[in-house]
């Protein structure tokens, strides 16, 4: 089922239902990411869980690789922030495998940072022209 709304609408108008910001610190099931033999845990839970991260705050983030089916790398880049990660925006920030079959299984997140104190901090309101979803 596709979304009614998308997920920077429903953060800004402070929507219930439509995400939970309880994504977790670390996997709640811990293994060898990088050696065999293979686990049952290679699913993962429907659902849409963000990470909610403070304004002007520092955060650490480490992708590793896998090599659990086939050695394959996993193009995974952040919208919003160049490639070290030093960020500018508030708001919602999507982050994605682009291996298309990938983020269809769940290899994708997305972060939620939150507006700071000052008017130039804080997420501009939607246009009034905004296509719906």
């Amino acid at each position: 089922m596709m979304p009614q709304i998308g997920l920077l609408q429903a953060y800004y108008f402070n929507t219930k239902g439509v995400f939970s910001t309880d994504f977790p610190d670390r996997p709640p099931t811990p293994f060898n990411y990088t050696g065999a033999p293979l686990t049952a845990n290679l699913g993962t839970k429907l659902g849409t869980w963000l990470s909610k991260i403070a304004f002007n705050s520092t955060l650490e983030l480490v992708l590793q690789d896998t090599n659990l089916l086939t050695v394959e790398s996993h193009p995974i880049h952040l919208h919003g922030y160049n490639f070290f990660i030093v960020g500018t925006g508030v708001g919602m920030w999507f982050m994605h495998c682009h291996l298309e079959l990938h983020t269809s299984w769940g290899m994708k997140t997305a972060f939620v940072v939150e507006n700071g104190k000052g008017s130039n901090q804080s997420i501009l309101p939607p246009t009034v022209d905004l296509p719906p979803c």
